[in-house]
């Protein structure tokens, strides 16, 4: 395996470091930063929409400050169903404007600000019924049409199926399980990529930031925010960071933050959502599924070399760090989806696991399928500002209303949003390499370019200088060697659960949940990182000890015993349960 001077010499001396890279070492300078100036805006929270704040705050010349307590997206924003799009089910809730706006914003993803991190997805809806079902659920599909063709939609009109059509398009639908059908039409992202491109994009804007960061503390002087504190993980210093606005976009944590500045907080209340991924060969249909469940609705998502399906939707009060999926959950999900297939799944079909928390702003209704998805904010006139609620698909709205607070009490002109003409990482000369992607001299060019962008010519960069860099780092995985030390370089991993689980997502995609991808990956992002022997081992450990544990936890009954088993496996960056 080649050296780190190896690996980077060729980032130094072939191309000028990005300003938009995140790695150990700017992470080191930013921290400094943090302790030596005083900032317009400290974000709290890393995910989708702490991201989104500070690329928003940033775009406006504003000094901004971004810490998050683990690793970009490592909470609700990685464990998403992966999709832009506007939520049928809020149109029969009659959330015509929430629908609306989500709608545009994933048009002006696929048009304008990532169009190679999101792409097109039809969804198949199988119809059960004759006459009645088809005019009703063609209803909500011409409305959700139509709200779409209003904001500049680049995606086909849905069109109704016969039954026969229907199998044609998914052999895989059982010929009992169907009338006929209607397919339409939204958009899929890796999410984790996309939260750690706005993070990647809000850096070469000027913003700050720092993961492995928590905030353990928030100073208020005469009625003003004056400074957070927060720990890092990596070294254990407590660092003061002067601001005397902060924003809070925590998630399923928004309460206990608040709670630090002895303020309030909004009620937010967790919704668990888990999914499971099968091969592709599994399913044979060139299209997505939709089906209607008793608590929600459950999408069958084509994802590269396999599908993902999900998703549930119930109450969760217990630990929030590594939400578990129990064998209840997993069951629910495969029963459902067997429903309508003529090959049902089994549990040996299933290659990853992965259950995720929504933040819901609590009401009248105890069933978390009924909260809302739209979003709050709330300024205390202190100078903390707090969003919550919400959904992946609108994050950019949600950053620009939390701004928009923070900045309503300060004395200068500061300018609107400007995010909807701020294209992220990877976009500019995107249209050259679409002409002709295998002119990159890559394997495999068109996932490389959905992953990167126009920055995988500095993968192939780094494959030129050493070719061992092009080799697969397993055979059941795509990702190769270049990737993840990429991900060391410019991408922010400081563990190998972070290279894993989110700058790829090989926990999720291998039969053995990544583990032996484990050391192989270690021993290429150690050196980047300064990992020794023992760290080296222990991160290998660490990352074991999780899969164990998640494994443990998906063959528990119930939340209870599966959130018992899943704390079994410290957290990485702590080195305790949480």
């Amino acid at each position: 395996m080649p050296t780190f001077n190896r690996l980077i010499e060729p980032m130094v001396r072939i191309q000028k470091p990005s300003s938009a890279d995140l790695n150990a070492a700017q992470r080191r300078a930013h921290l400094r930063r943090m302790g030596e100036e005083s900032f317009d805006i400290v974000v709290i929270g890393g995910g989708v929409t702490g991201c989104g704040v500070a690329l928003d705050a940033a775009g406006r010349g504003l000094s901004v400050a971004l810490i998050e307590q683990r690793d970009y997206a490592s909470g609700t924003s990685s464990r998403s169903s992966k999709l832009f799009h506007g939520g049928l089910r809020y149109l029969e809730q009659r959330n015509f404007s929430l629908v609306r706006e989500a709608l545009a914003e994933r048009n002006l993803m696929l048009n304008r600000l990532c169009p190679h991190l999101a792409s097109s997805v039809s969804f198949l809806y199988p119809l059960r019924h004759r006459f009645w079902e088809r005019l009703y659920v063609g209803a909500g599909v011409l409305i959700y049409d139509f709200l779409a063709s209003m904001a500049d939609s680049p995606l086909p009109r849905h069109s109704h199926l016969s039954r026969r059509a229907a199998l044609e398009l998914a052999p895989a639908l059982g010929h009992d399980s169907l009338v006929g059908a209607v397919r339409y039409w939204d958009a899929i992202v890796d999410d984790a990529r996309h939260t750690l491109m706005l993070a990647r994009t809000a850096a070469a804007h000027g913003a700050v930031l720092a993961t492995s960061a928590r905030s353990i503390g928030i100073d208020i002087d005469e009625g003003r925010v004056t400074k957070v504190t927060i720990r890092d993980l990596e070294s254990g210093d407590d660092i003061a960071i002067r601001s005397q606005n902060v924003i809070n976009a925590t998630g399923v944590w928004s309460d206990d933050v608040q709670a630090l500045a002895g303020e309030h907080g909004l009620d937010v209340t967790a919704s668990k959502g888990i999914h499971i991924v099968v091969p592709r060969e599994r399913i044979r249909s060139e299209s997505g599924l939709i089906l209607r469940t008793e608590q929600s609705v459950l999408f069958v998502i084509p994802w590269d070399r396999h599908w993902i399906v999900g998703t549930t939707d119930t109450p969760w009060s217990l630990r929030r760090a590594h939400p578990a999926a129990s064998r209840s959950d997993i069951d629910y999900l495969l029963t459902w989806v067997n429903s309508v297939l003529a090959e049902p799944l089994v549990t040996d079909d299933i290659v990853g696991v992965y259950a995720g928390l929504r933040p819901l702003l609590s009401g009248e209704s105890d069933d978390t399928s009924k909260l809302s998805r739209a979003h709050a904010v709330i300024e205390s006139g202190t100078g903390m500002v707090t969003i919550a609620g919400g959904k992946y698909t609108t994050y950019r709205l949600m950053a620009r209303d939390a701004v928009d607070a923070a900045i309503s009490g300060m004395k200068a002109e500061i300018p609107d949003s400007s995010t909807e003409e701020i294209p992220l990482v990877g976009t500019d000369g995107l249209a050259q390499l679409l002409v002709d992607p295998a002119r990159i001299g890559l394997p495999d060019p068109e996932r490389l370019i959905r992953r990167y962008g126009a920055e995988v010519n500095r993968i192939s960069d780094l494959i030129r200088a050493d070719p061992s860099l092009g080799e697969p780092l397993v055979d059941d995985a795509p990702y190769l060697r270049a990737e993840i030390a990429f991900a060391a370089l410019a991408e922010g991993a400081l563990h190998l659960d972070d290279v894993l689980t989110r700058r790829t997502r090989i926990s999720i995609e291998t039969g053995d949940r990544g583990l032996e991808a484990a050391g192989r990956a270690a021993g290429i992002v150690g050196p980047a990182l300064g990992w020794d022997a023992d760290s080296t081992a222990r991160e290998i450990e660490h990352y074991r000890a999780r899969v164990e544990a998640e494994l443990d936890s998906q063959s528990q009954p119930d939340d209870n015993t599966a959130d018992a088993a899943r704390m079994g496996a410290p957290d990485v960056r702590t080195g305790r349960s949480e």
